[in-house]
């Protein structure tokens, strides 16, 4: 098993997206809130993350994530546990003692996952009910970008409507796809280990440990560019910032979402300058044990980058 992790972390992660949709609503266009200003839900990103470890890690430490039936069904809740971790436990006496049990051994089946260590979750089947704190906390992401240029294009479909009574059922159907022109989403995130520390001691099963860790920092400055759906091509992750802050510090940051400043320039430089000017107040420095940064040096220019920060590149 590996070593637990016990720091709390602040961070924030920005997704590029350009000719692209990142996150669209039900009407298929970018999102945008009230001013204008378009917006990206916390969901996009963890299902970017999930995404990754059922990709490129082990598909059974996934729980939410869509698995289809043999009748080619997606599963529902009870299936995807049965899948998982075989039959659900029975209570048939209506035993409190026996309902109490079942309940832990659910929970602990549950925090072997690593979606759930991170993101928590909701679960309700057959007399169980949990709801899980994850330790790992995303904000919405707002494009940071001044311009919010979204525009739409026609796109034709080869075959033909067929509905005959449709003025149209000889002709080849017609759709529409919405694209910004260009974004740099912001997202900010918190990370703490202690959201889980009552669950795991009532039921014996998994915290947060190191493992979790090396996979979320890998999804959050990969997943997303490996997600390469036709309407997400032209989006990619382009900075993962990672302050971690010592063990029992109990400093609390701001978010970080509208401190990055997107320069409209020929390289688009990524402005940080608020968020070091933050981080380096006497009281915030002496709380951070290391503070790690994720960007291609070859594609992204970075101005006022947190002193002390340990260059990543981004890669596959």
């Amino acid at each position: 098993m590996a070593d637990p992790f016990q720091n709390r972390v602040f961070g924030c992660v920005i997704v590029k997206s350009i000719n692209s949709n990142y996150n669209a609503d039900f009407s298929h266009q970018p999102r945008t809130l009230p001013d204008g200003t378009v917006y990206a839900t916390d969901k996009v990103l963890k299902y970017s993350v999930r995404n990754w470890l059922n990709k490129v890690h082990n598909a059974d430490e996934v729980f939410y994530f869509k698995t289809l039936s043999s009748e080619m069904q997606p599963r529902d809740l009870g299936e995807t546990y049965i899948k998982l971790f075989g039959e659900f436990p029975k209570n048939e006496g209506k035993d409190k003692d026996k309902e109490i049990k079942n309940r832990k051994q659910v929970l602990k089946n549950l925090l072997t996952c690593t979606d759930i260590r991170l993101f928590g979750g909701t679960f309700a089947e057959k007399g169980v009910s949990l709801s899980i704190h994850g330790t790992t906390q995303i904000t919405h992401g707002v494009n940071r970008f001044p311009e919010n240029a979204i525009y739409s294009e026609q796109i034709a479909s080869p075959f033909r409507n067929a509905n005959e009574k449709s003025a149209d059922s000889m002709q080849t159907t017609l759709g529409t796809q919405f694209k910004l022109r260009e974004g740099h989403y912001v997202h900010h995130f918190s990370v703490n280990p202690q959201n889980l520390s009552d669950l795991v001691s009532l039921s014996g099963g998994e915290g947060l440990n190191e493992e979790d860790i090396a996979k979320l920092k890998a999804g959050l400055s990969r997943g997303v560019t490996l997600y390469d759906s036709s309407a997400k091509s032209g989006t990619e992750n382009e900075l993962l910032l990672w302050v971690q802050l010592k063990s029992g510090s109990k400093l609390v940051l701001p978010s970080f979402v509208e401190l990055v400043k997107i320069i409209d320039d020929e390289r688009r430089t990524i402005d940080l300058s608020s968020i070091s000017e933050i981080l380096v107040r006497t009281h915030v420095k002496a709380a951070i044990e290391k503070i790690e940064i994720w960007y291609d040096s070859i594609s992204s220019s970075i101005k006022g980058m947190p002193e002390g920060s340990i260059h990543h590149e981004i890669h596959q």
